[in-house]
């Protein structure tokens, strides 16, 4: 794991030193976003397959619909019907969790790297490192005990909120109007029976992107960095991939 974790140190200096010339103090944090743009990039594929895939099971619902009335009371002849559905139409009910999980290694790597005081044997040089003057291996309760919420630290947690908090209230106000649209139709089991609490689910989930928030205030500097340009790239890229679908894009809530 050391060794992992040494490679991995050597690649963000190696992107800081690339970015040096340009952003100069900052070219750590900005070596940071470029990373995660490269690791969005590397995850669009499937990002594409999962909206594909979210079209293509919008569409069987009718189909899904009369197989519950068909065979609502032998739940073991429902989930037949419905695998053999999902098999006939290509269709995989789990392709929209892929990208999601693919990028957590990511996120845990720079969470590792920016919360170990030691790399192998060295000291771990990266922790020094910020973005105009807050320790990129910081915490928010750190930037409030140097200067308070507004003190030269406080004000770049301060800018983090500001772009989660726009990025969510997007996310909010698109997920009400593809909901009020069209309603998705409530999630539903191997048996083809709804899921119990899915509906209070629903009913949260257009609120879900502001708890990014608390994860921005409690993760290192640099992991939170990570969390808001991830989650500004899942904003854009789902109101493109699904701006053909009124609902579908709102039925799948993701952090990162």
């Amino acid at each position: 794991m050391s060794a992992f974790m040494s490679a991995f140190a050597a690649l963000v200096g190696a992107l800081a030193d690339a970015l040096h010339p340009l952003f100069q103090t900052a070219s750590t944090a900005a070596a940071i976003v470029l990373f995660t743009a490269l690791v969005r990039l590397a995850v669009h594929p499937l990002s594409r397959a999962a909206a594909r895939g979210q079209k293509a099971r919008t569409k069987l619902q009718p189909r899904i619909a009369e197989l519950r009335k068909k065979h609502g009371k032998n739940p073991e002849r429902m989930q037949q019907a419905l695998m053999e559905l999902h098999r006939e139409e290509k269709v995989s009910p789990l392709s929209g969790c892929l990208p999601s999980l693919l990028q957590m290694p990511a996120f845990f790597l720079l969470y590792h790297l920016f919360s170990s005081h030691r790399i192998g044997d060295a000291p771990n040089e990266l922790l020094g490192h910020e973005l105009f003057g807050a320790p990129l291996g910081a915490r928010w309760h750190d930037a409030l005990a140097h200067g308070g919420p507004f003190g030269t630290q406080g004000l770049v947690y301060l800018a983090l909120f500001v772009v989660v908090a726009a990025v969510a209230t997007f996310n909010f106000r698109r997920t009400k109007r593809q909901l009020a649209a069209s309603p998705v139709a409530p999630a539903t089991g191997p048996d083809g029976q709804p899921v119990p609490g899915m509906g209070a689910m629903t009913k949260l989930m257009p609120l879900m992107s502001f708890f990014t928030l608390v994860t921005v205030a409690v993760v290192p500097l640099a992991a939170a960095l990570y969390v808001v340009t991830s989650t500004t790239w899942t904003a854009v890229e789902r109101a493109v991939l699904y701006r053909d679908m009124p609902a579908a894009g709102a039925a799948v809530a993701s952090p990162v």
